[in-house]
């Protein structure tokens, strides 16, 4: 093999090396989407930490602690095993603009006589102007979907996104269910069924 071949084959080798470190880097910086807007969304709702802080700004309970089995029902939303916890909903704040700062439901889980701040919701109702699902930090939203009764009216078709900014979960920081949240104990405990998809943009 004379030298310029040999050169030529590292050079097509250092530039295979080179391309799969970026691809590498870019994959990292994806798992972590929008890590700036994440912290200072965090660093602003750390008021809510105290549940009456959430109440004095309009953020009301729907007092159930929301879990689910895992069971998947052909037609209705892909919920893994795991729970919801207690939603803090602020109903004047929901509409079809999203403010990342200004989540529409603040995700509380029961610990022995506390109530811990582990996430957050956005609600975005589905109308006939919705062109695509909403999207935010990188994720499309989940949906569109019936309300989850009792506690939304089925008629309310929404699509929503969780994050759970204070309490990691296995699942990924944006699934709309997380299995270390746990209802156990709680006088309100509230197992659900998948929520019932309904047509629209998808």
């Amino acid at each position: 093999m004379t030298k310029i071949a040999c050169l030529g084959r590292r050079g097509i080798l250092i530039s295979i090396g080179l391309v799969g470190a970026f691809l590498g880097a870019a994959a990292a910086q994806a798992a972590e989407p929008n890590k700036a807007e994440i912290d200072a969304l965090k660093q602003s709702l750390a008021k809510y930490e105290d549940y009456t802080a959430a109440i004095r700004d309009l953020y009301l309970s729907t007092v159930g602690c929301v879990s689910y089995t895992g069971e998947k029902i052909p037609g209705t939303m892909d919920y893994p095993k795991g729970a919801m916890g207690i939603h803090f909903v602020n109903v004047p704040s929901i509409g079809p603009t999203v403010d990342p700062m200004r989540p529409n439901v603040l995700i509380y889980e029961p610990v022995g006589n506390e109530l811990r701040l582990i996430g957050v919701e956005w609600l975005v109702p589905l109308t006939p102007d919705t062109k695509a699902p909403p999207e935010l930090f990188g994720q499309k939203f989940m949906g569109p979907m019936e309300g989850h009764y009792p506690l939304i009216p089925k008629e309310f078709h929404h699509y929503d996104l969780h994050a759970w900014l204070f309490k990691d979960n296995p699942d990924g920081m944006f699934s709309p269910t997380n299995p270390n949240v746990k209802c156990d104990g709680y006088a309100f405990p509230m197992p659900e069924k998948p929520t019932k998809m309904v047509p629209g943009p998808m």
